[in-house]
């Protein structure tokens, strides 16, 4: 969607239900694309490469996941000019999420809070999706575990996961973040993650023999982390060889909503107020793993100058979602520009 279609349709969008609006704006986009004419607005996106994982980014904007969970709308968005994008979050089985409604706008405060629940088609429908795509730039592919496995079978769920999405990713994350499936972040913690991670980075090495190709490994990350559980998670980083770490996923906390209306529902907390914290556990990382595991930053990513914080605080890429929504897709390009005058890529 052009950013004139997108100042067009705003207003329209923002007084609908937040999930019907989404709906409705990738459906949008999709149509654009599918006449033909999506590139006839499509924006020039300033060249701003950034080598890391073993992969050339063209630029260091990615989509973030979440977005597009079951790959159903991979080509339209490409048009929109990210150097990146990752889909999913998608899991073993289908499933259905939490019951709606349960994506929620906080616009006095630039703000979303979902509990989705990991709804998507499961993982066969996106594979499925992503053959059928045209879309021959970076794909990440986000996996992670159905709601009704039971933790002590976790793992399994995220090595089904692997198994399926390895030819057609060029890097996975593995999402042990959202604070929407029961107990899900239990296993950020030392023992549980280190489990996690040897079983992981086993099978990525056979499935690298297997494919005669190497995909990276992604770990992604809550913000509502101390300073201890960043040390941790990022010495087990290093420890299993993982190739990259995203922070942050949403938060829990309600810093900066308190008293707007939605404020107070259950879910994840992104935008403008996870900035803050989200960079903090960027920098945090980044002072542990010393350059060794290259870090995406997402949260709160408004503007430019939200970029190239998360940039200074040690990120190499950022990820869009609240932001898209907010200012639309000329975010993109803005945010491309001045890390390209400003020599950050």
């Amino acid at each position: 969607m052009s950013y004139i279609m997108y100042k067009l349709l705003r207003p329209l969008f923002f007084r609908l239900d937040a999930e019907m609006a989404h709906g409705m704006a990738l459906s949008a986009l999709k149509a654009v694309h599918d006449i033909g004419i999506a590139r006839l607005f499509s924006p020039r996106i300033p060249e701003c490469p950034v080598s890391i994982m073993g992969l050339q980014f063209p630029n260091p904007v990615g989509l973030a996941a979440g977005l597009d969970k079951n790959g159903d709308y991979l080509d339209a968005l490409a048009t929109l000019g990210f150097g990146f994008i990752e889909i999913g979050t998608v899991t073993p089985r289908p499933q259905p999420g939490n019951p709606k409604p349960r994506l929620f706008r906080v616009p006095e405060a630039d703000a979303i809070i979902n509990r989705m629940g990991f709804n998507n088609a499961g993982v066969d429908r996106l594979v499925e999706n992503v053959k059928r795509s045209r879309y021959r730039g970076i794909l990440g592919i986000n996996i992670g575990k159905n709601f009704d496995t039971p933790m002590e079978r976790a793992n399994e769920d995220y090595l089904i996961g692997l198994r399926k999405v390895y030819p057609y990713a060029s890097y996975i994350t593995v999402n042990i973040s959202s604070p929407n499936t029961k107990n899900l972040r239990q296993l950020q913690q030392a023992e549980e993650l280190d489990r996690l991670l040897i079983e992981l980075k086993s099978e990525q090495t056979k499935l690298a023999n297997a494919h005669s190709r190497y995909v990276p490994l992604v770990l992604k990350i809550a913000p509502d982390l101390d300073t201890v559980e960043i040390i941790q998670i990022a010495d087990q980083l290093l420890k299993h060889g993982i190739d990259g770490v995203i922070a942050t996923n949403t938060t829990l906390s309600r810093q900066g909503v308190e008293t707007l209306p939605h404020g107070q529902e259950a879910g994840g907390l992104s935008g403008a107020p996870l900035r803050v914290q989200s960079t903090s556990v960027v920098k945090q990382l980044s002072l542990a793993l010393q350059g060794k595991v290259p870090i995406i930053g997402v949260g709160g990513i408004m503007d430019s100058l939200d970029a190239q914080e998360k940039m200074r605080a040690g990120a190499s890429l950022v990820q869009l979602y609240s932001g898209l929504i907010y200012r639309g897709p000329k975010l993109i390009g803005e945010i491309c520009r001045e890390l390209a005058q400003a020599k950050s890529c």
